[in-house]
C-alpha cells in the first residue's frame, strides 16, 4: 500500500498541469494494422455461439475460442480461474503479457465474455473482440510495463467474476495495478452517426484515486482522438467490471458506446444492429491509449542495434552523477533521453563525446529509464538514483 500512495502522489504532482499526448508514428505504425475483416469475422462467431448465460454450453464454447484465440497467437500465460455462484460455475480467462522494465506492474485492460437474454453481439462481443484484436496486435510488442487480457464472466449477473478477481486475487497476492482499462459495449448502433466515444473516470466516493483516474482518462481520450477518427466526451464510470477495482482503491478507466444500444439484453443484440466501422475506430483508438498506458517500444533483434555492448553507463547506481562512456566504433551522434517511471520525458541530451558525465541528482531517487538511439536503432538501459 505504501508503494502505491507513492505512486499517486508521483502521478497527481506530475499531472496537475494539463497532460497531452502527441501523435507516436511507431504506435501509429501498430494501430494501421488493426483489421477490420477480423473485427466482423470474431463478432459473427461470437454471434454465432448463441446466449451466452453462466451455466450454458454456449458460453463454454465461447471460452474455449477465446482460449484458443490466445494460444494460437502464441500467448503462453493463459489462465483460467473458476468461480461457483447461484447460476452455475464459469471462468475469468486472465492472459498475461510480461513487461521489461516493470513486470511486477500490471495495465489491466478487459471485457466480460458472457451475455443475457440474447447473443450480445454489442454486449460484449464488441469489447470481446476488441480485446482480442490488441492482444494479437501487442503479442511482438515491448511495453515496459506488463498487461493482464482479461476476459470476465459473470458480469451481467453483477460483476460477478470481476469481484471474484479482486477478491481472490489482486488483494492476496498484492497486485500493484497501474490502471484498469475496462471495455464495455462500444459497437455503436446502426443507422445513427457514431462518431463519438465516451471515455470514462472515476468520480465516486471517497474521492482518493479521482485525480489519477482522471488523469489516465484524458490519455485515453487524447488518444482515442490520435490514432482513429472519433471524437470524445468524458463522463462518469458506472456499472461495469471497473467498479470491484474502482472500490477496492485501483485507478480506473473505461469505454462506452456515446449513442446506447437499445437493443441490450435483448433478442435482437445483433451485428446487424451495430456499426462495425465504428467498433473499428474504437479499436483503433484504444489500441494506442494501451500503447501509451503501457509504454511500448518497437522491438529490435541483436543484429539491429550493434552497438549495444558498446554503451557503458557508470556507476549505476548512484546519487545521480553518471558517466556515459562510447565506444570509438560509434561514429555517429547519440540521442539519450532519461524518463521516468509513468513514461515521461525528463531529460535529453545529444552525445558528441566518447565520454560525458551528467548530472541528474535533481531527479530525485528512484528507477529511470535511458533510451539511447543511433543511426536509426535504440536500445534502452535502466538507471538508478539512490
Amino acid at each position: 500500500m505504501v508503494k502505491k500512495l507513492f505512486l499517486s502522489l508521483i502521478i497527481t504532482t506530475i499531472y496537475n498541469i494539463t497532460y497531452g499526448q502527441t501523435y507516436n508514428s511507431f504506435y501509429g505504425s501498430i494501430v494501421s494494422n488493426v483489421s477490420s475483416t477480423n473485427i466482423v469475422n470474431d463478432l459473427t462467431t461470437f454471434e454465432n455461439y448463441g446466449v451466452k448465460e453462466v451455466g450454458t454450453i454456449a458460453l463454454t464454447n465461447a471460452e474455449n475460442w477465446i482460449t484458443s484465440h490466445y494460444t494460437t497467437l502464441g500467448y503462453t500465460n493463459i489462465e483460467l480461474q473458476e468461480f461457483t455462484y447461484s447460476a452455475g460455475t464459469s471462468n475469468n480467462i486472465i492472459v498475461t503479457k510480461i513487461g521489461t522494465v516493470y513486470p511486477d506492474t500490471y495495465v489491466i485492460v478487459d471485457a466480460h465474455y458472457d451475455t443475457i437474454q440474447g447473443t450480445g453481439t454489442n454486449d460484449n462481443g464488441s469489447g470481446t473482440v476488441l480485446l482480442m484484436e490488441l492482444a494479437r496486435l501487442l503479442k511482438n510488442v515491448n511495453t515496459e510495463y506488463s498487461i493482464k487480457f482479461i476476459h470476465f464472466s459473470g458480469e451481467e449477473d453483477g460483476l460477478v467474476g470481476s469481484q471474484y478477481y479482486v477478491n481472490n486475487t489482486v488483494n492476496p497476492e498484492n497486485i500493484d495495478i497501474r490502471v484498469v482499462f475496462n471495455i464495455d459495449e462500444v459497437g455503436g448502433v446502426n443507422g445513427l452517426t457514431n462518431n463519438i466515444i465516451v471515455c470514462e473516470e472515476d468520480r465516486s466516493n471517497p474521492p482518493q484515486n479521482n485525480s489519477e483516474s482522471s488523469v489516465f482518462t484524458t490519455i485515453l481520450a487524447n488518444c482515442i482522438e490520435l490514432y482513429s477518427t472519433l471524437d470524445t466526451e468524458i463522463s462518469f464510470a458506472y456499472s461495469s467490471d471497473y467498479i470491484p477495482f474502482e472500490n477496492n482503491g485501483e485507478i480506473i478507466t473505461g469505454l462506452y458506446e456515446k449513442n446506447e444500444s437499445p437493443y441490450a439484453h435483448t433478442t435482437n443484440d445483433l451485428l446487424v444492429n451495430m456499426d462495425a466501422n465504428y467498433l473499428f475506430e474504437v479499436t483503433k483508438g484504444a489500441l494506442g491509449a494501451l500503447m501509451e498506458f503501457s509504454v511500448a517500444s518497437e522491438v529490435l533483434a541483436v543484429d539491429d542495434f550493434p552497438i549495444s555492448s558498446s554503451i557503458l553507463i557508470y556507476p549505476n547506481p548512484n546519487k545521480g552523477v553518471f558517466n556515459i562512456k562510447l565506444d570509438p566504433s560509434i561514429s555517429n551522434d547519440v540521442d539519450f533521453k532519461i524518463y521516468d517511471i509513468l513514461g515521461k520525458l525528463v531529460y535529453k541530451q545529444i552525445l558528441k563525446l566518447r565520454l560525458t558525465q551528467i548530472n541528474l541528482s535533481h531527479l530525485g531517487d528512484g528507477v529511470y529509464l535511458s533510451v539511447i538511439e543511433s543511426n536509426g536503432s535504440k536500445i534502452t538501459k535502466k538507471i538508478i538514483i539512490d
